[in-house]
């Protein structure tokens, strides 16, 4: 079968969708005069967050996900972003197609708080592919069905401004934390006992008054467990 070669050489913030998506675009070569037919691919996208150095404010949000960066030589390991279908048209030579990407701001997992960590330069993404060739014979009749080989892989460098592009778009200066049930309800029965407008405007004044009285701060921390 055609040894196919990748790359991905653009990524934007795609507006206007159901949520937040990432557009990659991604290019296939194959070998000079291999036609393929199409192919059917499953593309993995991993972050290898090792690849890149973080200033001291960084680090300090990294603490939530790795630890101190004393053990990040040990915990500091790869993240998996999405896994994506698509079907590719067929070809001669290279064709350039999108990658539909969906994103979550959900803070709970460790690849939304990294994320969120970051203030500038790249993320340095691995895409995965796996999948179906179909691919006309040299010479011949018909079409040889194989698999993409396992070890294709594309790098890429997303640019922490289009991340941030993309979550200013749907959601403004927001973003999500995922909560227990019973911390919800109590967080709105506080919230209606003491007529305030938001749940954001009561976690401000609960850290304000932990803030003011450091004995306090421990009471923020359910013991776990």
């Amino acid at each position: 079968m055609a040894e196919l070669a990748f790359a991905c050489v653009d990524a934007q913030a795609l507006p206007w969708a159901a949520g937040p998506t990432l557009r990659f675009r991604l290019r296939i070569t194959a070998p000079e005069g291999v036609r393929v037919h199409a192919l059917v691919l499953s593309c993995q996208l991993r972050i290898d967050p090792r690849a890149r150095t973080y200033s001291a404010d960084e680090g300090q949000g990294l603490d939530y996900v790795f630890g101190a960066p004393a053990r990040w030589a040990t915990s500091m390991q790869a993240l998996h972003f999405a896994t994506v279908g698509v079907t590719v048209p067929g070809f001669t030579g290279s064709t350039e197609f999108d990658l539909m990407v969906p994103c979550t701001y959900d803070l709970e997992p460790g690849l939304g708080k990294y994320l969120h960590a970051l203030a500038e330069g790249t993320v340095p993404i691995t895409f995965l592919f796996s999948g179906t060739l179909f691919e006309a014979p040299a010479g011949g009749s018909g079409v040889q069905v194989g698999r993409v080989p396992w070890d294709r892989e594309a790098a890429y460098a997303l640019p922490v401004a289009v991340w941030r592009e993309l979550m200013d778009l749907y959601f403004p200066d927001t973003a999500w934390l995922r909560l227990r049930r019973d911390t919800v309800d109590a967080l709105l029965r506080h919230q209606a006992r003491h007529a305030v407008p938001t749940a954001d405007e009561v976690l401000t004044a609960l850290l304000a008054a932990a803030a003011d009285d450091p004995s306090k701060e421990d009471g923020l921390c359910p013991t776990p467990r």
